[in-house]
């Protein structure tokens, strides 16, 4: 249907559109120039030494736990509260999700209290999610961490921008990864970036990103190789020169778009503070978010089927993120998920809906979305 106020919305700038005709006028379209100039830019913009794009954020965490060693009977910690491809990472590499559950209703990330429960003999990585570009609390996870000698990976997709302790989201723990999806904040149709200041994890990376060679055409392009090795097992995770161009120009407005996104989520805040029984997570959450999204915690006895419906007659879309990675049918018959597990991840699951937001939003549209949320649920 034609949304009055979409969940998200894609507008390039003149700078983007001017970057990507660049690249279709160059006549090479593959990894190569652009990419190198992007990995560069992004590496600069949060202060780490490695950064390599990829074609998605998914790419991004597989290779991040590959380069971690995570492999065939190993354990990894994650959240259950997250976008699939957080645990398939792991499932990826032979070994097997463990989830923890969320700190609060009031806090939809990974905490090192319930992190520490989950931990084994069999842990090989611990990964967290900045959920909805909120920080983790970083410093008592990676405590935890070191005490173990585990790796920590950061699942930054929704977090390009966001800050804790001075830090930028995705270069506190060993490896970050990002997401350039559709709707993220730095968006470029598909595409992704893993990050890392570990110079083994980063030789790593490098060659399993492009089927484990020594060199890439673009190398051979510029004469700089004639022949190539394969020297481990490899993927074809490399991203195209168009993606890299609209990431890389569209990184000199990250901050900015961010900064919007932030002034519209408190104007949301002030609205649902005046409607008795919802609550939104993460204030006075440490650090800066990236605000990728607002989610909204209904009351147990309000279905969200039903303000959901009424937001969408209202031309208003929203969404849940997200239902419990543990309880899909997959993860069910694989790994023994069930109800009750996870008692705050799946109270959470059950009653968080998402609103509309993206730099985009005016005042006007800001304030249309929180007034069919009040007709919706009656306050």
């Amino acid at each position: 249907m034609g949304w009055r106020v979409p969940l998200s919305d894609v507008s390039l700038s003149a700078e983007e559109l001017r970057a990507a005709t660049a690249v279709l006028a160059s006549g090479w379209l593959s990894m190569g120039p652009v990419t190198e100039a992007f990995e560069r830019a992004f590496a600069d913009y949060l202060g780490v030494t490695y950064a390599f794009a990829v074609s998605s954020g998914t790419a991004a965490l597989h290779l991040a736990h590959l380069a971690a060693g995570v492999g065939q009977g190993d354990e990894v910690v994650a959240p259950s509260l997250t976008f699939v491809a957080t645990a398939n990472a792991a499932v990826y590499c032979g070994a097997t999700p463990v989830f923890a559950d969320v700190a609060g209703t009031d806090d939809f990330n990974l905490s090192a209290d319930t992190i520490a429960p989950a931990l084994s003999r069999a842990t090989r990585a611990i990964t967290v999610v900045h959920y909805g570009g909120y920080p983790c609390d970083m410093a008592p996870i990676l405590e935890i961490a070191e005490e173990r000698g585990i790796p920590v990976i950061e699942d930054a997709a929704h977090a390009v921008g966001a800050s804790y302790a001075g830090r930028r989201c995705g270069t506190i723990g060993d490896i970050g990864c990002f997401s350039f999806f559709a709707n993220k904040n730095l968006p470029t149709g598909e595409g992704g970036m893993v990050v890392t200041d570990n110079e083994a994890y980063a030789g790593r990376i490098r060659a399993m990103r492009s089927h484990g060679m020594t060199t890439l055409t673009w190398d051979r392009h510029r004469g700089h190789a004639r022949a190539y090795d394969v020297v481990d097992l490899g993927y074809n995770y490399r991203i195209g020169e168009v993606a890299s161009a609209l990431g890389l120009a569209g990184l000199a407005d990250l901050d900015r778009a961010n900064a919007r996104r932030e002034e519209i989520v408190e104007r949301y805040r002030r609205r649902l503070r005046e409607m008795p029984g919802l609550s939104s997570p993460f204030e006075g959450a440490p650090g800066r978010s990236a605000c990728h999204l607002f989610p909204v915690l209904l009351p147990p006895e309000l279905p969200r089927e039903g303000v959901a419906a009424a937001m969408q007659e209202a031309g208003v879309q929203t969404s849940v993120h997200y239902r419990p990675v543990h309880l899909f049918s997959y993860y069910r018959q694989r790994f023994g998920g069930r109800a009750g597990l996870l008692p705050v991840t799946e109270a959470v699951g059950e009653r968080e809906i998402t609103l509309p937001l993206y730099p985009g939003m005016d005042d006007a549209t800001v304030e249309y979305v929180m007034d069919a949320l009040a007709a919706a649920v009656g306050r």
